[in-house]
């Protein structure tokens, strides 16, 4: 028994880690598709068709492997993961990236494990120890040096708060999604929290007066499934499983990786260009992260697989 016991473990830790590095891979991208899918259909709009698309087929995939659908805690976590989430923090991404680079906001969301160990700490879910509130506030320095370059008119302040309240309700999110019972079906509890979010988004694309139509080119088309099923269905699923085995603040750790990848996509791809405040920023802002939650002895270190 207690072989089996450590060969379990050994496979949850082995697919945490796949997980962990599926989810860094996809979300590199995902800024740089939504940005790209920007140019030709409307934000919200988008974000609304993508949610809808990947509870459909996300649905569909419950139902043919019989999955248990949420209930309880678990419902609750889910419906909650949604609404902060996907019908919160995924609009405003959408909006904000209309004119916000995709390396500066994908840098904004590594301000993620951050605030992840603030929430979780008040949540009384994790310790907090010292390093992480210096690592807060050199944090907080960066986003101010970044969020300077709006003076010199290279970046619109109300995106730049539009992307910043994404990252910080993502990250709510992800304390929220963590109450969930170990065990419940990532694809199920997936399903229901896009579901949510849809519900949300779309009216809210009608309330903007947005053109409410399918994409009419392949311009539109492929950002859109890319960031269905890649974006949404892969990656979220991935992220659920790893949720429920590591730790809120370890498994934000995705976003500590996914600027550098994000930072590169957007400058070799869409030519995007940064000016020296917001460069200064992003490097603040990934030290702050690498400083405060990398080295040393993680407070939540119980909590993880």
């Amino acid at each position: 028994m207690t072989g089996a016991a450590s060969s379990s473990r050994s496979r949850t830790a082995a697919l945490s880690w796949v997980a962990f590095a599926v989810c860094c891979a996809i979300w590199s991208s995902t800024f740089l598709f939504i940005r790209i899918g920007n140019d030709a259909t409307p934000p919200v709009w988008a974000a609304g068709l993508r949610l809808s698309m990947a509870t459909l087929v996300l649905s569909a995939i419950a139902i043919a492997r019989r999955d248990a659908w949420p209930r309880g805690s678990a419902l609750k976590a889910a419906l909650w993961f949604g609404v902060v989430d996907f019908g919160v923090s995924l609009p405003l991404l959408y909006w904000g990236e209309t004119r916000v680079p995709s390396g500066v906001a994908a840098v904004l969301f590594a301000t993620i494990p951050l605030i992840t160990a603030l929430t979780a700490r008040v949540l009384g879910m994790e310790q907090l120890v010292r390093r992480t509130l210096i690592a807060a506030l050199l944090g907080i320095v960066g986003v101010g040096v970044l969020t300077s370059a709006q003076f010199a008119g290279a970046i619109p302040m109300p995106a730049l708060i539009a992307v910043t309240l994404a990252a910080a309700t993502a990250a709510v999110a992800g304390v929220l999604l963590k109450r969930a019972p170990a065990g419940s079906s990532p694809v199920a509890m997936n399903a229901v929290a896009h579901g949510a979010g849809a519900l949300i988004v779309l009216p809210v694309s009608r309330l903007l007066h947005e053109p409410q139509h399918l994409p009419i080119s392949a311009a539109g088309w492929i950002p859109l499934i890319y960031l269905t099923l890649i974006g949404s269905i892969v990656a979220f699923v991935a992220f659920m499983y790893l949720i429920q085995h590591w730790s809120a603040t370890r498994a934000s750790f995705i976003s500590v990786v996914i600027p550098v990848l994000a930072l590169v996509l957007g400058l070799t791809v869409r030519g995007e260009r940064l000016d020296a405040a917001s460069l200064l920023g992003s490097l603040i802002v990934v030290a702050a992260v690498l400083t405060g939650l990398v080295p040393g002895r993680r407070p939540d270190a119980r909590a993880d697989a």
